[in-house]
């Protein structure tokens, strides 16, 4: 590069601000990392550290926090909630503490001596090196506490690492870190997508999954939350646990190694459940459709591809996420109409002041209650609510169609005091009949109450 397009970007970086600054830093060093552009990132990176260092002087700077570069392994397996997580799942908040055990008691002299490595070296190299020998250190660390050795009480010790939580999710990080290449490999090997997860495409990822070493117990749930995390719909996962089996028998199932695939399965599940109840509580239903679908879906699906028995595990874990997710729609379901009906009811005319008017925030809420209970009713076989979805989606039709016939007769003999009150209403039954009979039903009601007030206006006029 020659000295002037160099200046010209030394000039364009001096520009940004020191957030961007950091981000760009942060991801050449991950280039670096990666073995990726290093002559480009190397230059780049020179730069940006004399400007943000404001001397001309290169100066080394770590990459990033010791924890964070060590830890890069577990990326695709983190969540960041604090309760129950499947197999192949680890929690985030669990890193801090075994890192803080790490560097206190698991491999203390290994992990300064890390910090100053990457405190010290610029070549990628040797920082990859390093990082290699940190994990390593990391995996032997975790085996040596986990392991059960006559004597030893193993229990005092592991408490002073964390509670269960962090002990659970300590075994699992020395899982991956012992088998981070193979996991990688598997990664590079699975495509970024998978639509439909058909016959080809389940023996392909059987064939990549076909390695000993991640076909343990302990590091298969891993490897199947790769898969997972490409997979269109994520209950699809059972169909490799079917096909190893070669037969929809849960216990045959069950009884291969690839039975976990079932177990994540129905835990995912369930979570969607989890989120789907908490919406519905909090009165969010944007995309409430979308999550329903994959709930009714994944129940379809497992009931289809596996034969469960109502007295398993498997089964009885299949019933609760019904009864959960029915429960949950049934008692929003049944409320709808009665929200409905406070909205349009017919109150006589002296009960109705000039100032009365209709929330037009709970005109929007309950209309998107109708779209619930209409969304409900496409999905209601699978999911246990037929009988009160299309009881209720039945008497909201009957009850806005009449409400809205009502409304056009009031607003044609209706008193002049209350016509604004009776208005709003009609605007929003418009605004359910759109979501119960459609647009066109809804526009016919609309010119029925126009007509209306025109007849209204032109008998004032007349009048006087």
């Amino acid at each position: 590069m020659s000295q002037t397009s160099t200046e010209r970007l030394r000039d364009y970086l001096a520009q940004l601000p020191p957030q961007s600054q950091a981000l760009l830093m942060r991801e050449f060093e991950r280039s670096l990392e990666r073995g990726e552009d290093v002559t480009v990132a190397n230059f780049v990176l020179g730069q940006l550290r004399q400007i943000v260092r404001k001397t001309d002087e290169p100066a080394p700077a770590r990459a990033e926090e010791p924890a964070r570069v060590v830890f890069r392994p577990l990326e695709p397996y983190l969540v960041d909630h604090g309760g129950a997580v499947r197999p192949g799942q680890i929690r985030r908040g669990s890193l801090p503490q075994i890192w803080q055990w790490l560097c206190r008691e698991g491999a203390p002299e290994q992990a300064q001596a890390f910090e100053a490595s990457l405190s010290s070296s610029r070549n990628s190299a040797e920082v990859a090196h390093a990082t290699r020998l940190m994990q390593s250190a990391v995996a032997e660390a975790i085996r040596n506490v986990t392991a059960v050795t006559p004597g030893v009480d193993n229990h005092r010790i592991l408490v002073r690492i964390g509670p269960q939580t962090v002990i659970d999710d300590l075994r699992s990080v020395g899982a991956v870190l012992s088998h981070r290449d193979v996991l990688e490999a598997l990664a590079g090997k699975l495509p970024s997508n998978i639509g439909a997860f058909g016959d080809g495409q389940v023996n392909s990822v059987i064939g990549s999954l076909n390695v000993p070493s991640l076909q343990t117990a302990t590091v298969l749930p891993f490897a199947l939350g790769l898969v997972i995390e490409r997979l269109a719909s994520a209950w699809q996962i059972i169909r490799i646990a079917v096909r190893m089996a070669a037969s929809d028998d849960e216990l045959k199932v069950a009884a291969t190694p690839f039975g976990v695939a079932v177990t994540m399965a129905l835990h995912d599940l369930g979570h969607e459940v989890a989120e789907l109840r908490g919406r519905i509580k909090r009165g969010q239903f944007q995309d409430f459709s979308e999550r329903l679908k994959i709930v009714h879906d994944g129940l379809r699906g497992v009931r289809t591809e596996l034969d469960l028995r109502n007295d398993s595990n498997w089964g009885r874990q299949v019933a609760a996420i019904r009864v959960s997710v029915s429960d949950a729609l049934k008692s929003e379901i049944e409320s709808v109409p009665g929200r409905v009906r406070r909205l349009l009811r017919q109150r006589p005319d002296k009960d109705i002041t000039p100032t009365m008017k209709v929330d037009p925030a709970e005109v929007e809420e309950v209309e998107a209650l109708i779209g619930f209970v209409a969304v409900c009713r496409t999905y209601a076989s699978e999911l246990a609510i037929n009988e009160v979805t299309l009881r209720t989606y039945s008497d909201l039709q009957q009850y806005v169609e009449k409400s809205t016939e009502a409304l056009v007769q009031s607003l044609r003999g209706g008193d002049s005091r209350v016509k604004a009150f009776r208005q709003m209403q009609m605007d929003a039954a418009i605004r359910f009949c759109e979501v119960l009979y459609g647009r066109d039903y809804a526009a016919t009601m609309s010119r029925a109450a126009e007509n209306a007030l025109v007849a209204v206006e032109r008998k004032a006029s007349r009048a006087s």
